[in-house]
């Protein structure tokens, strides 16, 4: 549960409580001036930056009765109200559950009336990305001719979802992270007015875990000092955010440079004996190292590290890795961890990770030297390999003869080359899906599948993230066959809960219900590709029925040596 007396009690009132927005501010505050401001305005950024506070001092700014001013007075009546949420003609809307046609459709009717009880209406929406397609067309007429006592500000965290019309109707303006010293500094002073005692190493961690967002760090400083009584210290901030201090990392980093395993186990094993999860201390252990590569390539870069409170102290450790092995090491580490969201020993997997970051540390420049030996051995291996086979096919068609010492049968059975089976089972009725390739159905479906998609990806995102690897191929009766190029993809779509979903989805886009049948694409290009076939085998029969006897066998042997796809038979 997040812990939010404090935030409530620092939340910015008005613009010059902000930290870190000046840019925004003085824009703001040049258009209330100058009494420019813009009918719909979009604030993006990071969350816990002060999008939302900045909307509703911007509301009050407007509204105020000793206004509109560059700052609201708090005091009037005006200011008071919209501050407790008391005035109807300023309204915050959660998009995420307020995310569908009606509602806003409903909005667009509303805003036609005047204000009752201040200057002007102000439309505060908030994750405002979370609206359906349908909202966001419902809500574009009125972005584009709003009524003159209107205003709208709509706030995202991830503006890159929204429509391209929708932001160009609007004044975009775009938060950035609060910088380490803006937010140490107001930690400082609040600590100071609510009488906590906390070492400044404390509140330096506690703005580097917030990420930027002055709301992370004040629910993290206000849950510490709820628990500590009042007093703040660096190893509490560890022990109860669960992070590592970064002396212990060293330790660890220590023992993976010395290619010691029991010793990198026994770390391991006393980080979670301490109550730390692996998945944290991956994460962790992720910006150590990459700390170290800025401390190594970066002069100064105290401001510059994530964990590492003092740089200049772990120069020593930056300069025992070289470069190419902190990418490495980096690279290796990012991996495990996407994999480790979907593992059920998360700790062994920890392990392993950094037994393979000992190897990389051991190997050093003499793993690439071994690949390019072993390269160069396989490579003079294929090349002679290659020329004794050019040698016997010479052979062969000089002396129109097996090379072996044993006599051809009348009629060899030819060997295909072999290919890879397709691990994903050929659905039944193969011919009809095939014949109905090009149907009206499936010209439907083709014709909706990118908004299939998109409806998809509204109802869980997850499942829309293995659909895309597919691509509907054929409809026959109330059937939807999809292809898939990656059998990982086709089962994990194929899973009962994720059916439903895509099955749900066809049915409200196609206005009846439908199945998804799902194959691999390269089994469906073999069967599409199979059509017309058998003519084309029996017309080959008859003409190497009539060949001569003496010219077939090494055109067998031919066969059998490189496969039939790669020999060309010429008349």
């Amino acid at each position: 549960m997040e812990h939010i007396a404090l935030y409530r009690a620092w939340r910015p009132q008005s613009f010059g409580d902000m930290v870190g927005q000046q840019h925004i501010i003085q824009t703001l505050q040049n258009a209330i001036r100058e009494q420019r401001v813009s009918h719909a305005y979009l604030f993006s950024g990071p969350r816990g930056t002060g999008k939302t506070s900045a909307a509703k001092i911007l509301a009050k700014a407007v509204n105020c009765e000793h206004g509109p001013a560059e700052e609201p007075c708090n005091a009037c009546e005006a200011c008071r109200r919209i501050t407790s949420g008391a005035v109807m003609d300023v309204q915050e809307i959660d998009a995420a559950s307020n995310r569908g046609v009606e509602e806003i459709r409903d909005l667009r009717e509303k805003v036609k009336y005047a204000p009752t009880e201040v200057r002007r209406k102000v439309y505060i929406i908030d994750e405002v990305h979370m609206l359906t397609t349908e909202a966001f067309n419902a809500l574009l007429k009125t972005l584009e001719e709003p009524p003159a006592h209107v205003m709208f500000i709509l706030a995202t965290t991830e503006p890159h979802r929204l429509p391209a019309t929708i932001i160009s109707r609007c004044q975009r303006f775009d938060f950035r992270r609060v910088s380490l010293e803006e937010q140490t500094g107001r930690l400082e002073q609040i600590c100071g007015e609510e009488g906590i005692t906390a070492e400044h190493e404390a509140l330096q961690y506690i703005a580097r875990l917030s990420d930027g967002g002055m709301r992370d760090a004040l629910s993290i400083l206000d849950q510490i000092a709820s628990f500590t009584g009042g007093i703040v210290s660096y190893r509490q901030v560890m022990d109860m955010t669960g992070g590592i201090a970064s002396e212990q990392f060293g330790r660890l980093a220590g023992a993976v440079k010395q290619g010691d395993a029991g010793l990198v186990l026994q770390i391991v094993e006393q980080f979670m004996q301490e109550g730390k999860s692996a998945d944290k201390c991956m994460e962790n252990l992720l910006y150590y190292f990459r700390d170290l590569l800025m401390i190594k390539m970066v002069p100064d870069a105290d401001k510059l590290t994530d964990r590492v409170l003092n740089p200049a102290e772990f120069q020593e450790m930056a300069n025992a890795f070289s470069r190419d092995e902190l990418f490495q090491m980096i690279d290796t580490l990012n991996r495990y961890q996407s994999e480790m969201k979907y593992a059920s020993q998360p700790q062994t997997l920890f392990e392993v990770a950094l037994l393979k970051l000992s190897g990389i540390t051991q190997s050093g420049g003499g793993a690439a030297a071994a690949h390019s030996t072993a390269d160069a051995g396989e490579l003079a291996q294929l090349k002679q390999h290659v020329a004794a086979l050019e040698k016997k096919l010479e052979r062969l068609i000089q002396n129109g003869v097996p090379a072996s010492n044993q006599r051809e049968p009348a009629k060899p059975a030819r060997t295909p080359a072999p290919k890879a089976a397709s691990t994903a089972k050929i659905p039944q009725h193969m011919d009809q899906y095939v014949s109905s390739r090009t149907g009206e159905d499936y010209t439907a479906v083709h014709r909706q599948w990118a908004q299939i998609l998109q409806n998809v990806k509204e109802e869980k995102v997850t499942v829309h993230a293995w659909l895309m690897d597919g691509e509907p191929v054929s409809v026959w009766e109330d059937k939807v066959l999809v292809a898939f190029k990656n059998n990982i993809h086709r089962e994990t779509t194929e899973k009962p809960a994720n059916k439903q979903v895509i099955e749900g989805v066809l049915e409200s886009m196609l206005g009846k219900p439908y199945h998804l049948v799902t194959m691999m694409l390269r089994d469906w290009n073999d069967a599409v590709e199979g059509v017309g076939k058998p003519q084309a085998e029996e017309l080959k029969l008859e003409h190497e029925e009539a060949d001569a006897g003496g010219e077939k066998p090494w055109i067998d042997e031919a066969i059998q040596l490189f496969g039939e796809d790669l020999v060309v038979i010429k008349d």
